[in-house]
C-alpha cells in the first residue's frame, strides 16, 4: 500500500535521480512496471488485413492479445480507405466485440512536418479519439530527414512535435515518437538526433515510444537510455534480433536481445503498454506472433 510518506519519499528520490549515481538509481528505481497486457503492431500483419480485416483481427483475439496498435494514412501499398476498409468507429466495434482495445495507434502526419500545413493531422487526431486511443504516435521523420538529417533539422522537428502534442491534449492525447536506428547517428561531438528530440520536447507533452530491436541495432542499451531520461518511454515495441544478423528480425525470445533486463527496468523508463510487432516475417504469420505472444507472458510480465 502506498502511504502518503512512501509517496512523497518515492517522489523525492525520483527528483534526485539526477544526482545519484547510476548504481543507487538502478536499485532504487529501476523496477518492473505492472503491465499485464500484451498488444500487438498491426503492421506486423498488414497482407492479413488487406486481405480480410475482421477475420485478422478475430485470430489476434484468439491468440491472446489484448491490445493492438493501429496504423493510418500510410502511403503507396499499404494505403487503404480508413482502418482497412472500416470507419473509425466500426473498426472500434470490432475490436469491442473481440475484447480488444487499441491504447495507440501510428499516424502518417508527414505534411505537418514537412510545410506546417495541419489539416491532415487534426484529421488523424480525431480519428484516434474515436477509437478511443490514449498516444498518437509519430511512426517516422519525413524521408529527407531520415537520409540527411541536421540537428537544425531535428530542433525543427522537436518544435513541431510540441505544436502537435498541443493538439493532441485538446483531444485527450498524448504525442510519442517512434525510433528507427537513422535518429542515433552521431552528428558531431556525440550528439545524435534522437538526443536532440528528447531535450528541445515539452516533456509533459511528448513521450517517445521504443523500439527495441532499431535501439539496439543502433548499439544503444535501453536501460541506460530510461536512466538518462527516466519517466520519457511510454510505450514498447517489442520484436527480436537475430542471434548472427544484427538486420534480421526474429519472433520475441529467438534472438539476440537481453528482454528480462529491460523489462526489469520498465518502471523507470515509464512504460505504459507493450506491443510485440516484426516488421519481416520468415514463417506462418500466426504461428510468429502466437511464439512472441507466448514468450512475453511466460517470461517478462
Amino acid at each position: 500500500m502506498t502511504t502518503r510518506r512512501s509517496f512523497l519519499q518515492q517522489a523525492g528520490l525520483a527528483g534526485a535521480a539526477a544526482f545519484l549515481s547510476p548504481s543507487i538509481i538502478t536499485t532504487a528505481l529501476a523496477q518492473s512496471a505492472k503491465v499485464s497486457k500484451i498488444g500487438i503492431g498491426l503492421f506486423t500483419l498488414r497482407e492479413q488485413l488487406t486481405a480480410d480485416v475482421k477475420a485478422t483481427i478475430q485470430q489476434v483475439a484468439k491468440i491472446g492479445y489484448n491490445q493492438v496498435e493501429t496504423y493510418y494514412g500510410y502511403p503507396g501499398k499499404y494505403e487503404v480507405k480508413g482502418f482497412w476498409g472500416l470507419e473509425a468507429k466500426d473498426f472500434n466495434t470490432l475490436l469491442k466485440s473481440n475484447g480488444l482495445t487499441s491504447p495507440s495507434g501510428h499516424y502518417n502526419v508527414t505534411e505537418f512536418l514537412s510545410s506546417g500545413d495541419d489539416k491532415v493531422l487534426k484529421s488523424h487526431i480525431e480519428t484516434a479519439a474515436t477509437v478511443n486511443q490514449k498516444y498518437f504516435v509519430v511512426p517516422a521523420l519525413p524521408t529527407d530527414i531520415r537520409a540527411n538529417g541536421t540537428l537544425d533539422d531535428y530542433k525543427r522537428m522537436a518544435a513541431k512535435f510540441n505544436q502537435a502534442a498541443e493538439l493532441c491534449q485538446k483531444s485527450g492525447l498524448k504525442l510519442a515518437y517512434h525510433n528507427h536506428n537513422f535518429e542515433f547517428k552521431d552528428q558531431g561531438n556525440g550528439v545524435t538526433g534522437y538526443e536532440i528530440l528528447l531535450k528541445e520536447t515539452e516533456a509533459k507533452l511528448v513521450s517517445f515510444e521504443l523500439d527495441i530491436f532499431w535501439a539496439v541495432n543502433a548499439g544503444l542499451d535501453p536501460v541506460a537510455m530510461f536512466k538518462n531520461n527516466p519517466g520519457r518511454y511510454k510505450t514498447f515495441h517489442v520484436k527480436d534480433m537475430d542471434k548472427t544478423d544484427k538486420a534480421v528480425f526474429t519472433e520475441v525470445g529467438a534472438g539476440r536481445i537481453d528482454f528480462k533486463s529491460i523489462f526489469a527496468a520498465s518502471k523507470l523508463a515509464g512504460l505504459d503498454y507493450i506491443f510485440t510487432e516484426q516488421d519481416i516475417i520468415k514463417k506462418e504469420p500466426y504461428q510468429s506472433i502466437t511464439e512472441s505472444y507466448n514468450y512475453i507472458k511466460k517470461n517478462l510480465i
